[in-house]
């Protein structure tokens, strides 16, 4: 592993994503330290040898430090109201969930978009050679920017993410084409409901997507059958390519 500073963002990369057929673009979760998914890249190339030499993985980290609200090295995309958040979920208020547009979250895509450009300039890449994707709130900036962007990407990966923006993201989705998707969450989810990520997946398989949607029974997490599914859908594009 290695980290560099591409564009804006600092990152943590793994393989060489100028001789690499794919770049995998993971982003973490709110809370999370910049390197708390660079775990997922050895774990996921030791599934299945034929990835070996033909994925890299870069991990970007947040621009924003958390450290005032006491979470030391934590690092955000934008900032959450944890309280307001914790309120909706408790008197189930799902639908204020889906329907809300976060402060913070335009500013985040245009600083990953500058990133991407940057990352695609130093290694001669293509949208069509990454793979977007990450955890929680970086699932929701994947998805968000992946609806925005007039560039389409190799494949999302989406790990327990949720619906925001929904007005938006349904009218942009009608006019997405079609790509691999990878969606997992958990079923008892406290943290981002779980009908909540029916809903993105409704939303985006009404449009025209074909999402594999992988359900488990667990919590905020990325359990072991997602990082298998990953697996076998970077083979499949891979081997495309």
């Amino acid at each position: 592993m290695q980290e560099e500073q591409i564009g804006p963002l600092k990152c943590r990369i793994v393989g060489n994503p100028r001789n690499a057929k794919l770049t995998a673009v993971f982003c973490h979760g709110y809370g999370a330290p910049g390197t708390d998914l660079v775990q997922l890249a050895p774990e996921i190339l030791g599934l299945d040898e034929r990835l070996d030499g033909q994925v890299a993985f870069v991990f970007p980290e947040a621009p924003l430090s958390l450290a005032e609200l006491g979470m030391p090295g934590g690092r955000a995309w934008w900032e959450i109201n944890m309280m307001r958040l914790q309120q909706l979920l408790q008197t189930r208020q799902i639908e204020k969930l889906v329907m809300a547009q976060p402060p913070g979250l335009k500013e985040a895509r245009e600083l990953f978009q500058k990133f991407l450009e940057a990352l695609q300039s130093e290694y001669d890449l293509t949208m069509d050679r990454l793979i977007l994707g990450g955890f929680s709130q970086g699932a929701m900036l994947t998805t968000d920017f992946f609806l925005r962007t007039s560039d389409q990407p190799a494949g999302l990966c989406l790990y327990s993410g949720t619906t925001i923006c929904l007005e938006d993201w349904q009218k942009l989705a009608q006019e997405k084409t079609k790509l691999p998707i990878l969606q997992s969450h958990g079923t008892q989810d406290p943290i981002l409901p779980y009908e909540a990520a029916v809903l993105l997946k409704d939303l985006l398989n009404e449009n025209g997507q074909e999402v594999e949607f992988l359900p488990f029974q667990g919590p905020h997490t990325i359990p072991y059958e997602a990082l298998e599914q990953t697996a076998k859908m970077l083979v499949n594009i891979s081997e495309s390519k």
